[in-house]
This record gives structure tokens, sequence and C-alpha cells, in this order.
């Protein structure tokens, strides 16, 4: 699950692309992005052709130095689970339990 970094000259931002590689998604019907950013309220990511799950965020660069977010993976019989990216930045202790993915914005 590769995450792509692109830092914004004009504004204090960094242009993040979550990505969820088929194999990843273990055949889930629908991907969710929970994170810090938007106070984990969840961002569908976008089914491609190829059957990975794309989305890409504008993310400040002002504030604090990383955000933590995860993964919800929805299947069709409606069961989902929660998963880490396989390619964050770093992994820090959640409250459920589990570990959550973290992305770095800092420069």
């Amino acid at each position: 699950m590769p995450i792509n970094k692109q830092f914004l000259k004009s504004r204090p931002e960094v242009k993040v692309t979550f990505a969820v590689e088929k194999v990843a998604a273990e055949g889930a019907e629908q991907v969710l992005l929970l994170g810090e950013f938007n106070q984990w309220q969840p961002i569908e990511l976008k089914r491609m052709k190829s059957g990975e799950f794309k989305a890409t965020l504008n993310l400040p660069t002002d504030g604090p130095s990383h955000f933590e977010y995860c993964y919800q993976l929805v299947h069709s019989d409606g069961e989902s689970r929660y998963d880490n990216d396989w390619a964050a930045d770093a992994y820090v202790p959640g409250p459920f339990g589990r570990d959550n993915s973290v992305v770095r914005v800092d420069t």
C-alpha cells in the first residue's frame, strides 16, 4: 500500500496519494481511509481498473509533523476490517489494541 507525497511550493501543504494495491485489498468491494487529518471521518478511495484503490488529499505542513491513519476494507457481505498501510512512514499504537499508520508531512 504505497503512499506518494508531493510537497507544494506555493502553499504549506503536501499532496499525498494513498493507495491500496489489489493484493492488499484482499477482495474488498470498498476501501475507506480514516485519519487524524479529517477527525477520523471516512474517505472512500476510488477503485481503479487495476483493482487498486486510490485517493489524493492535500495535508497541511504548517501544523503537526505527522498524522495517524488506517484503512477500513469493506467486503460485499458487509464484513469489514481495519488494516495498516504496508508502506507507511511509521506505526504507532492505537487506542483499539492495534497500530495506526503514520504519514509524515514535515519536509
